[in-house]
């Protein structure tokens, strides 16, 4: 009886991980509007639907564009529910004994970093697909750039503050560095992820004041990003090359998620220089042009060393009955090489090849999101294995932590 308590209690715990799986909703909602907006787009601004051309295009343009903007709809919707959700488990979860043990534990407390990425991602939503289809932002873009810059500066302020005690942690605790993983590169994510936000006010923003606090606040965030980046995969790939074999099964999605991190830092630079052609007529288009473009040659390699280091993992594991949370990290990769790669078609050689790249990694993330949310949905409905079905965590039940555990604060 205790023991089937124990397990219970166990299962009932939250994991912010879960957010993954609203950060790759989100992701997938943004990446047709980049598609849009660097393969199509041809005038000034941000695309909106009147842009489009609909009833002048071919045929296979309409079916790919209207496709396109019904995964825009269907996963910016998924994205704001998950997120809505998942907010009801976290803030219970911050009060009780599971969060403070998690904080506490260097190789581990990265994880609390995954709210933090997905809610910076909704600042994309609102900016790229809900802009997109609603006329009244579209048209009065710079009237929100205060309130994007407001509520972006507490999500800032937050992150900022998180980092700070995480790193404190990290030098005031003991720990085994050759256990870190991949996972470790949550930090440089989230900071990525709020950078790019803030570059992005800052780039589009026409009043100075929103537009220099926007670019100084990403700066502070995106540097100290920058050099978590460069040190914490050193220490990994160091790690790694010592350690005999691959990692336990659960950290490989992991492995990929240098890419994402690639593609923020690049379009964080990319969006500076056009903030410092706006602000003080620097004529900086080459060096974005040259971050993008080595920073997709970059992600090239990475990308096919990373899947043929998954080879054996997607046969295996991904496409079985087998879930565990870490695997929605397998989508943001292949989200983040295809927003890139539409930077690279634009700003260096538009071609039919990047063209079909670009859709490829948006057709696979769309199909590893959907293969992961129904084996996500049946671990659901059950607690155990059953029916040869390994569910190591699920998405939506147990969003509440239980009440003994938050009774322990």
């Amino acid at each position: 009886m205790l023991k089937k308590k124990s397990v219970t209690q166990a299962q009932n715990v939250f994991n912010p991980l879960k957010f993954l799986a609203a950060l790759g909703a989100g992701g997938i909602s943004v990446m047709p509007f980049a598609f849009f907006q660097y393969t199509h787009h041809t005038g000034k601004g941000l695309i909106h639907f009147g842009q489009m051309g609909h009833g002048t295009l071919p045929i296979w343009q309409e079916v790919l564009f209207y496709s396109l903007e019904g995964v825009m709809v269907l996963f910016a919707l998924l994205h704001l529910w998950l997120t809505f959700r998942l907010l009801l488990g976290l803030v219970p979860f911050l009060r009780t004994a599971s969060y403070r043990q998690l904080i506490n534990d260097p190789l581990k407390n990265a994880g609390i970093l995954a709210p933090f990425i997905s809610m910076g991602m909704t600042f994309n939503v609102f900016i790229g697909p809900v802009r997109f289809f609603v006329p009244a932002m579209a048209e009065n873009l710079q009237a929100l750039m205060l309130p994007a810059l407001l509520g972006w500066a507490v999500l800032w302020a937050a992150l900022l503050r998180m980092e700070i005690k995480l790193l404190g942690i990290s030098f005031a605790k003991s720990f085994d560095v050759s256990q870190i993983n991949f996972g470790w590169l949550l930090h440089p994510f989230a900071l990525g992820m709020i950078s790019v936000t803030g570059t992005g006010i800052a780039a589009m923003a026409k009043d100075s004041n929103i537009a220099h606090s926007a670019a100084f606040m990403s700066l502070v965030t995106g540097t100290m990003g920058l050099f978590l980046l460069m040190v914490k995969t050193v220490a990994i790939f160091k790690s790694h090359f010592s350690a005999d074999g691959l990692p336990a099964k659960q950290f490989l999605p992991s492995l990929l998620i240098v890419i994402p991190n690639i593609t923020l830092y690049a379009i964080a630079g990319f969006r500076l220089t056009h903030y410092m052609d706006h602000q003080f007529a620097t004529h900086l288009h080459w060096l974005g042009q040259t971050i993008v473009v080595l920073s997709f040659a970059f992600q090239v390699w990475y990308m096919l060393f990373g899947l043929s280091m998954l080879r054996s993992y997607f046969r295996q594991h991904f496409f079985n009955r087998e879930f565990h949370v870490s695997q929605w990290g397998l989508i943001c990769p292949f989200v983040a090489f295809a927003v890139l790669g539409a930077f690279f078609y634009k700003n260096f050689v538009p071609n039919p090849v990047t063209y079909i790249v670009v859709l490829l990694a948006a057709a696979t993330s769309v199909l590893a999101y959907a293969v992961l949310f129904k084996k996500s949905a049946i671990c659901s409905a059950i607690t155990k294995k059953v029916k040869g079905h390994d569910c190591s965590d699920s998405l939506i039940p147990n969003a509440i932590p239980n009440a003994a555990d938050s009774a322990s604060h």
